[in-house]
C-alpha cells in the first residue's frame, strides 16, 4: 500500500498552554486534527465554566486563519468544583469532560484530588448528566514505585469509582501498561482509553540506558518493553475501547534539559507520519482509521469528522528538530526510526 485515505483524525489529549507558547503549538494540532480534547492544566487551572469559555476563546485566536480545528473543553477537578457550574457549563456546550489529576500526579497537578470522597457528589452529578471523567490514572503514594502507580490506581481508585458511581463514564487517559489494557478492554461501554504515540514508540530503556534522555521522560512513565508491546497490539487491533489521544506536551528545552526536567513528549508535528509507520510495522493499517479518527468519536457520542487525509508512503519525511515559541524552543518527538508516510 502507498496511498490511505482516512477520516480526518481527533486527538483526545492535548496540552496546548497558554500565551507564546499556545501561539506556537496550536497550529502544529490544527494542521491534521479536527478536534482535540483540551488539558485543563494551566496555571491557575480551568476549573470553572467561564474560565473554560475563555481559554477556549484564546485557543481559536490562536488558530491559523481558515483552520478547520474544534477544541474541546475540559474543567479541572478540584475537591471545591461546583456541580451545579459543571452541569450547566456541560449543557451549555461549553465543556465535553472532565478532568481528574490525583495531586502531585504530574505537571501543574498540585489542585488536584487529594481525598477522592470529597468529589463523589461531582461525580455522581456527572453520571447523571453523561459527562466523561478523563482519568491520569496514577497513585502518589511515595511508597509505591514509580513503575507500578498505574495499576495500583486502578485497584484503589479507579474500580472503586466506577462501583461506587454506575453510570459514570470514563477514559483512561495515557494508558502504559498491559494491566490497564487488560482493565480497559473488560470495562464495558463506559470505560474507553487513549493511548499516545510515545508510549507505542519508547519503552523505559530509552529514557536510561547510555545516559538520561529528558525528551523522552514523560509521566506516566514508559514501562517495560512488555508493556509497550501490549499498547501496540490494543491500539491495532481494531478494538473500539482504545483511541488516540497524543498526550502532546510542550516544554521549552531550558525546562526539559536540567536536574529537574519537566515530563512531556511533543508530538503534534509528526504523530500521524509516526503512527502510520507504526500500524504497518503491525500488518495494521487498515486498523488506523478506526484508532485514530472512529473509536474517540464514538465513546464520546460525537459523529466522525466528515473531512479526510491522505496519507502517502514514500521517502523519509523531513520534520523539524524544534518548534520556536516566544518562550524558547521546544523539541519535537524523535522516534528513532525514518517515517516513510507523510500526509499529503
Amino acid at each position: 500500500m502507498t496511498q490511505l485515505v482516512i477520516r480526518r483524525p481527533d486527538d483526545w489529549h492535548l496540552h496546548l498552554r497558554d500565551g507564546e507558547m499556545l501561539r506556537a503549538v496550536a497550529p502544529e494540532s490544527a494542521r491534521h486534527f479536527g478536534r482535540a480534547i483540551i488539558m485543563p492544566n494551566l496555571v491557575p487551572p480551568v476549573v470553572t465554566g467561564a474560565e473554560a469559555a475563555a481559554y477556549r476563546e484564546r485557543i481559536l485566536a490562536a488558530l491559523p486563519e481558515g483552520a478547520a480545528f474544534t477544541p474541546l473543553m475540559t474543567l479541572y477537578l478540584t475537591e471545591d468544583t461546583d456541580p451545579d457550574d459543571l452541569a450547566r457549563a456541560h449543557a451549555d456546550g461549553l465543556i465535553t469532560a472532565v478532568k481528574l489529576y490525583p495531586a502531585g500526579a504530574t505537571t501543574n497537578s498540585a489542585s488536584g484530588v487529594r481525598d477522592f470522597d470529597k468529589v463523589r457528589p461531582v461525580l455522581e452529578r456527572m453520571a447523571e448528566i453523561g459527562c466523561p471523567l478523563c482519568v491520569h490514572g496514577e497513585v502518589t503514594d511515595q511508597a509505591i514505585d514509580i513503575f507500578d502507580r498505574e495499576a495500583v490506581f486502578i485497584d484503589r481508585v479507579l474500580d472503586p469509582i466506577r462501583t461506587t458511581t454506575p453510570g459514570l463514564r470514563v477514559v483512561m487517559e495515557h494508558i502504559t501498561t498491559k494491566q490497564g489494557a487488560d482493565y480497559a478492554r473488560s470495562g464495558g461501554p463506559d470505560l474507553g482509553a487513549t493511548i499516545t504515540t510515545h508510549h507505542l514508540v519508547i519503552n523505559r530503556n530509552h529514557i536510561l540506558v547510555g545516559g538520561i534522555k529528558p525528551h523522552y521522560y514523560c509521566l506516566p512513565v514508559a514501562k517495560r518493553e512488555e508493556h509497550r508491546l501490549a499498547l501496540r497490539a490494543a491500539a491495532t487491533s481494531g478494538d473500539p475501547t482504545f483511541f488516540l489521544g497524543t498526550d502532546s506536551a510542550p516544554h521549552t528545552d531550558p525546562l526539559k534539559e536540567n536536574a529537574c526536567g519537566c515530563a512531556g513528549c511533543f508530538t503534534a508535528t509528526n504523530t500521524m507520519s509516526i503512527l502510520a509507520e507504526v500500524f504497518e510495522q503491525e500488518n495494521a493499517l487498515d486498523r488506523l482509521e478506526a484508532f485514530a479518527s472512529l473509536n474517540g468519536p464514538a465513546f464520546y457520542k460525537l459523529p466522525a469528522n466528515d473531512a479526510t487525509i491522505t496519507l502517502t508512503r514514500g521517502a523519509p519525511v523531513a520534520y523539524p528538530d524544534k518548534i520556536d515559541t516566544g518562550d524558547g524552543p521546544v523539541t519535537v518527538f524523535d522516534p528513532m526510526m525514518p517515517l516513510h508516510w507523510r500526509v499529503t
